[in-house]
């Protein structure tokens, strides 16, 4: 486990030694020795992490989230609807962060609705069902 408590993490130049971590909201969150205060974990906020060894091996439909950060998001007709600017890891199933623009949506990151996604050529294609990408009404 690359976030495993005493794993080292390079960042910026710098060695990190991991002294835990969890998920927050969909995001993972991880605490490294020497940064104890939020101060010192802002200050890392952006930063790429880098690991020595190989990536773990993944199934040919599966994608690290850092594959599909950044890729295009397409409707079935070539339309585009979005950037994928996150993926949220949920019990049921993850989600893509896209930001559209009319804001961010959450899209369940399942074959029916996200049939095709091609990092090599920078997209995913998205096939919402109606209502999942409109603009969300004032509550007023």
């Amino acid at each position: 486990d690359r976030f495993a408590a005493g794993a080292t993490l390079t960042a910026d130049g710098r060695a990190l030694t991991v002294t835990g971590h969890s998920w927050q909201q969909g995001r993972l969150v991880v605490g490294f020795a020497g940064v104890g205060d939020r101060t010192a974990a802002e200050a890392l906020r952006g930063l790429d992490l880098w690991a020595d060894g190989p990536a773990e091996a993944i199934d040919d439909d599966e994608f690290h989230d850092t594959e599909l950060i950044g890729l295009v998001a397409l409707d079935p007709s070539g339309a585009r609807l979005g950037e994928v600017v996150a993926v949220q890891h949920h019990p049921a199933q993850d989600l893509l962060v896209v930001r559209t623009s009319s804001g961010e949506r959450l899209v369940p990151f399942v074959a029916e609705l996200v049939p095709e996604v091609d990092p090599a050529a920078g997209r995913v294609v998205i096939d919402p069902i109606p209502g999942l990408l409109d603009e969300v009404p004032d509550a007023d």
